[in-house]
């Protein structure tokens, strides 16, 4: 589902995943990510319905093991959407479910997770191998809140406190990099790349600065972890118009922590950003005020292992207001992938588990409280950072 008149891009290479491509001057594809769990097949059939009834162009749905790849299996049967897989930290579910899906998404963090003493390029070859052989594209998807320990650790030792958007993104630009070049190495060039941090200022330097040093290489846009809306589709909007509007950007997700069946927002605002762009309806200047209270919460998907942390994250946004003029970040997380990375960046980070959820102050962990709990506990740290 093109936008007709979408702006100039970059004269990326063509990427076919399944019935779209992507690149070389293709209409910028939408796509978003299933929220349900996926061993639910009848609440994912719904939800994968109501994003293709919307415009979705691709899919994405977790398969974390071999229950979740079952029932990938089962609903692709059902289904003819365009369908992405994420690998999550099995990366070995490849080989159930390429026959089955149109798109491999690896993490380069996530790899080193299994078979620690594998080297990475000998898993990436994997990937790629499985994905030529079934007909797959791939996508590698680096994460400010999971990104690659070696890079990571590589960079911490002499990075200012004080550093530069620019400057903190390295270690996911240089991974990204690396992992693009292996693939170009071993032959295998239909993939596209993602940068994604939950600070449109970081997204926007990271993926500006992969473009220019490979700009041939399709890219997959996104702020991570938006939070709710309106505040997450104008963090989304920010850096879609400073790359989008520079020839920056292939496909696109917007990320925003919503119920299940409000889930088909994402491709709503993901269209409508790109008709604004399209009609210039875009600000020449961007301010994002710093100087306020930042929430930060992921999109709701099957990664999250209780439905409760939605509902969570809509009570942290109203009981936090008091703090609305105080530059503080409160991170509220709903699964284990992203969740640690993100919570030890922000200044109060909630990473939610099935029954508990983990309260961390600046990277500290204060402890883990029950859900009807933790809003007390929020309140008490925020008044006293205050």
């Amino acid at each position: 589902m093109a936008q007709p008149n979408q702006p100039r891009r970059n004269q990326t290479r063509e990427v076919k995943i399944g019935g779209i491509t992507i690149g070389n001057g293709h209409p910028i594809a939408v796509q978003s990510m299933c929220a349900t769990p996926t061993t639910d097949i009848p609440a994912t059939l719904k939800q994968i319905k109501s994003l293709q009834a919307v415009g979705a162009d691709v899919i994405r749905i977790a398969a974390d093991n071999k229950k979740d790849a079952q029932a990938l299996i089962e609903l692709r049967q059902q289904t003819p959407a365009v369908l992405s897989v994420d690998l999550q930290e099995n990366y070995r579910l490849a080989e159930i479910l390429a026959p089955h899906v149109d798109k491999i998404r690896y993490n380069p963090g996530h790899l080193y997770h299994h078979e620690r003493n594998k080297p990475w390029k000998d898993k990436v070859r994997y990937l790629a191998d499985i994905a030529d052989k079934h007909d797959c594209a791939m996508r590698v998807g680096v994460n400010a809140g999971s990104v690659d320990p070696d890079k990571l650790a590589r960079h911490s030792s002499d990075m200012p406190a004080d550093a530069s958007a620019s400057e903190s993104v390295l270690p996911m630009v240089e991974s990204a990099l690396e992992h693009s070049e292996w693939l170009d190495q071993i032959g295998f060039t239909r993939y596209c790349v993602s940068l994604k941090d939950s600070d449109p200022k970081k997204a926007i330097s990271a993926y500006r600065q992969f473009a220019d040093t490979r700009p041939d290489i399709p890219l997959h846009l996104g702020v991570t972890e938006a939070g709710m809306p309106p505040e997450g589709i104008e963090k989304t909007r920010i850096a879609f118009e400073q790359l989008i509007g520079k020839g920056i950007g292939d496909t696109i997700r917007v990320s925003l922590t919503l119920p299940y069946d409000d889930k088909h927002q994402e491709i709503s605002a993901g269209r409508q950003i790109l008709k604004d762009i399209s009609a210039g309806r875009v600000r020449t200047v961007v301010h994002f005020n710093e100087n306020k209270l930042n929430l930060i919460s992921c999109p709701s998907c099957s990664r999250v292992e209780n439905e409760a942390f939605i509902d969570l994250a809509e009570k942290v946004k109203a009981t936090t207001r008091y703090a609305e003029d105080h530059a503080i970040t409160i991170a509220v997380m709903g699964c284990r992938v992203n969740g640690p990375g993100e919570t030890d960046d922000a200044d109060l980070g909630l990473w939610c588990g099935p029954n508990y959820v983990n309260l961390k102050k600046r990277g500290e962990k204060i402890g883990a409280f029950k859900y009807d709990e933790i809003l007390d506990q929020l309140d008490s740290q925020l008044k006293s950072l205050i």
